[in-house]
């Protein structure tokens, strides 16, 4: 394999690996934007895995190629919903927001393993007929270099993974509604002082990263694994936190963080078929992208301030 063949192997395997990091980061700033810490977004992941593939598997004769994406959308709607359990618990009733997270993370897991076992009766799902395909852009593909890098094989999810990160910065920085954002996130009470609605705008920013951590399980699992068990989501929802912490809580950070541990994932999974790699011990690739997480999670790759309010469950006229 020649330098150029292994760039055009590794580029389009770490976006495909990166693509449900970045939704799943993407709402992670959301929510942590707004005060609320989210470490439920494995949870969510998990929800939106399954919801995709139990929408695919039972809708695709009738839907055909529109399948995959009524299954995401699916995994949207019930990602949100699923996220309230979160907002109400660290939002309404003040608790405690790591262990409203641990619990989501857990119900997750638990919930979509029961469902799986009562409706399949048995430990995971079939695998399924209409997963998101691979394409190649017109005209851009036929690009020297770049288009076969870029544009060759790709998936629709991707493209919409970085319009969403694009969005979610314009949103956040350009809008009255992302001005507002963070102004709850920095300081909730000026912030109410000027009028803002203060756990409205931490329910809507909760909602999103549920939204987007939904859409982000659902990719996975349509893209990567094509069903689903109790594996199939197993520390990616993590991975997209250490993406928004490595990110500094910015959607372009965490677009570009997200694509790092793409290409973590993907030399864990293709390392032995990368020739400069090939002969590094299978396991040491298998744990890099968790060593790298516990890495940014840590700390030791850059400093990154968190949102001042960030965990503070707000008191309206408590100073």
């Amino acid at each position: 394999m020649s330098f150029l063949e292994m760039l055009y192997f590794i580029i389009p395997s770490a976006i495909l690996y990166a693509t449900p990091l970045i939704f799943t980061a993407i709402g992670g700033v959301f929510s942590e934007r707004s005060g609320v810490v989210n470490i439920g977004l494995e949870g969510l992941m998990i929800v939106g895995a399954f919801v995709g593939i139990f929408v695919n598997l039972e809708f695709a004769s009738s839907l055909g190629a529109a399948t995959v994406w009524v299954a995401m959308l699916a995994a949207v709607v019930i990602g949100a919903i699923f996220s309230l359990f979160h907002a109400v618990a660290s939002i309404s009733f003040r608790a405690d927001q790591t262990v409203s997270g641990v619990a989501i993370n857990l119900l997750g897991l638990a919930a979509t393993v029961f469902l799986v076992k009562m409706i399949y009766d048995k430990g995971q799902t079939d695998m399924i007929d209409q997963p998101i395909r691979r394409f190649g852009i017109p005209y851009l593909e036929d690009i020297p270099f770049f288009g076969r890098l870029l544009f060759h094989d790709v998936y629709s999810t991707s493209i919409l993974a970085f319009a969403v990160a694009f969005g979610a910065w314009f949103i956040i920085y350009k809008t009255p509604f992302g001005l507002r954002l963070r102004a709850v996130g920095e300081h909730p009470m000026a912030a109410d002082t000027m009028g803002i609605n203060v756990n409205k705008m931490r329910y809507i920013a909760v909602m999103i990263s549920g939204a987007l951590g939904g859409l982000g399980g659902a990719v996975y699992a349509q893209t990567i694994t094509h069903d689903f068990s109790h594996a199939t989501i197993a520390g990616q929802g993590f991975m997209a936190i250490a993406a928004m912490i490595f990110g500094k809580w910015h959607p372009i950070g965490a677009l570009g963080a997200a694509l790092f541990f793409g290409l973590a994932q993907t030399l864990s999974i293709a390392g032995n078929q990368i020739p400069l790699i090939e002969n590094v011990p299978a396991v040491y690739l298998q744990i890099l992208p968790y060593v790298l997480t516990i890495l940014a999670l840590a700390g030791f790759i850059g400093k990154a301030n968190a949102p001042k309010a960030s965990g503070q469950p707000y008191i309206k006229g408590k100073r």
